[in-house]
């Protein structure tokens, strides 16, 4: 499974194998950000789109324990526009995170084309 997030003309898309990312199943769990989400930042759109990454991939017990330090740790530092993540590294990233150590997430920066 590979997420995907592209910002282009002022529009956020993201997608779980091409598919759109299904926002409704995190707003009914923690609504941050109704309207929009976003990564680069540590806000109200990172948190939404950090718990919707953890949402696709993990149960909702564990996406709402973990969505806030994922959102510290993998969204707010991405400063590309396009971008992949795989559900692996994510998980990968879970698993350190639940046991206390830093995880690291293999982020692929994809160029606009």
């Amino acid at each position: 499974m590979t997420i995907r997030g592209e910002r282009r003309k002022g529009k956020v898309l993201v997608t779980v194998d091409g598919a759109p990312l299904d926002w409704r199943s995190s707003l009914a769990v923690r609504n941050h950000s109704p309207t929009g989400r976003a990564w680069g930042y540590g806000g109200s759109g990172p948190a939404q789109l950090a718990l919707a990454i953890l949402l696709a991939v993990t149960d909702a017990a564990t996406a709402e324990r973990f969505y806030q330090q994922f959102k510290w740790s993998v969204i707010a530092p991405i400063e590309a526009d396009r971008w992949a993540l795989d559900a692996g590294d994510v998980l990968n990233w879970l698993g350190s995170a639940a046991s206390g150590t830093d995880g690291v997430v293999g982020l692929a920066e994809e160029t606009c084309e």
